[in-house]
């Protein structure tokens, strides 16, 4: 048996241990077997970090946004400069195809860096104006502090760099932890911002659901930002009101697909089993609820069942392969219920069974037959499953659509413009994608409403939601 990998902590500027020297073991998902190991952080590693966040923050506030935007630019361009090795780590992190990897996180990781890189430069107040009688007021826009930081194991790359790119950019310091199943990328990430940034700035502390309740409930951080399950942000948003933290939450989804008669079905098809399976389906944006009109439903549904038939899983070094596995043994089990627990008026389409004994592989799946309350329907499978309801008119698809705790994401087939428009409007998700699904860009906001969470990850928004507005009024009579 090769020597397993050993990660470490990255607090004020070095790499460490846990304080008590224990570890959790990392699994690789395509075998299920350890591959590494990483800290279990507890109390003294928590306020070891926060000390150091806290003591870095004094200076990095007062750097100027061009001195933040040039560390930012650096950071992007040694991502870029280690993005084999970048790749290889979340491929092995996550079983996450090697080409796909390349192709479709880096790009956006480094376009996504500069971005707020470029948006340090740009925060914007109020002008100067007398709004008194002999008294200037002015805004000014202020970083918000220590900021706790907790992310995913769907994304654990992309997902870091959301949470450290605009908190860097706006003046913040930022302690961070991945996923306990997800460590490996955002060590490295520490190891190349660590070359860039002074001591204290980023700090990763890796451990389990404890030590991010121990990191939420600290009393240095001004900021707790977490993605993940609307369980983990539930408790987030009950332990940061304890000291009336600010609470950024990117929580669960459950995006309606809604695919009318006049919907071109071979591009719909197409598209949305892309959206749908892609990285295992474990995506809050993924197309995973498609609702159809009744008219073209069942020719829909072979069509959809035809393409998950010809999609396929494996080995990240397999380059035919659209997606890896299910990222740990407890989502593979979350997976399977769901399934086994179909009602009998459900039909599986395609899939529905787990893919060889090695690994957490689940094949490509459609089921058809359902009924709004169905769990399925109603709760976040976070696989590879797709699920087709049947409608007849715009006004139960848009009751449908809407009937879920979730508002993440939503899309929209059809070659009505004005029904596009109105199903945008009545769609309660914070982003509706018309004619195509998942596609972000670094420059318009992610996030959700309801038990979705709230606070906006990307764009101009997610920017401000790490800096505080403070008022200066001065008198300017002699």
């Amino acid at each position: 048996m090769s020597e397993l990998l050993k990660l470490r902590n990255y607090i004020n500027g070095a790499f460490t241990d846990a304080a008590d020297g224990r570890t959790t073991e990392v699994i690789d998902p395509t075998t299920g077997e350890v591959y590494a190991t990483a800290p279990l952080s507890a109390e003294a590693d928590v306020n070891a970090a926060m000390d150091a966040a806290a003591a870095a923050f004094e200076a990095w506030r007062d750097t100027t946004p061009s001195q933040r935007q040039l560390a930012l630019l650096k950071i992007a361009d040694a991502i870029e400069a280690r993005a084999e090795e970048l790749v290889a780590v979340e491929s092995k992190n996550t079983g996450k195809p090697l080409g796909l990897t390349a192709s479709e996180e880096i790009p956006p990781m480094v376009d996504q860096i500069r971005f707020f890189a470029g948006a340090a430069r740009m925060l914007e107040g109020k002008s100067a104006a007398e709004y008194m009688d002999g008294m200037t007021s002015i805004i000014r826009r202020e970083p918000v502090g220590v900021c706790a930081q907790v992310a995913p194991w769907n994304y654990p790359m992309m997902m870091a760099v959301w949470k450290f790119a605009p908190a860097i950019a706006a003046g913040n310091t930022v302690v961070l932890k991945p996923s306990d199943t997800t460590p490996a990328s955002t060590v490295l990430l520490a190891e190349i911002i660590g070359q860039i940034l002074p001591a204290g700035v980023f700090n990763v502390v890796c451990g389990d659901r404890e030590t991010g309740r121990l990191m939420v409930e600290h009393e240095t951080p001004a900021m707790a930002s977490i993605t993940g399950s609307v369980r983990a942000g539930i408790q987030v948003a009950g332990s940061a009101a304890k000291d009336v933290k600010r609470v950024h939450l990117e929580l669960g989804g459950k995006a309606p697909v809604v695919v009318f008669q006049d919907a071109d079905i071979d591009s719909a098809v197409e598209g949305i089993s892309v959206a749908g399976y892609f990285n295992a389906g474990q995506d809050c944006t993924a197309a995973t609820r498609v609702l159809v009109h009744e008219s073209i439903h069942d020719e829909f549904v072979a069509a959809l069942a035809k393409a998950a038939s010809e999609t396929k899983t494996g080995q990240p070094d397999d380059e035919d392969v659209l997606y890896g596995p299910l990222n740990n043994a407890n989502q593979l089990a979350q997976v399977t219920g769901f399934i086994d627990r179909l009602p009998a008026h459900a039909k599986v389409e395609a899939g529905g069974h787990r893919v060889g004994d090695k690994g957490y592989f689940y094949a490509p799946t459609v089921v058809s037959g359902l009924n709004q309350d169905d769990e399925i329907i109603q709760n976040e499978v976070f696989g590879p499953v797709i699920t087709v309801q049947k409608f007849s008119d715009e006004a139960e698809a848009v009751r449908n659509a809407n009937g879920v705790e979730f508002a993440l994401a939503s899309s929209v087939w059809t070659k009505d413009h004005a029904r596009a428009m109105r199903m945008a409007k009545r769609l309660d998700f914070g982003a509706v994608w018309i004619n195509t699904h998942i596609p972000l860009v670094a420059e318009m906001p992610h996030g959700g409403f309801k038990k979705s969470g709230y606070g906006k990850d990307l764009s101009a928004y997610g920017f401000e939601d790490y800096t505080r507005v403070k008022h200066v009024m001065t008198s300017i009579e002699g």
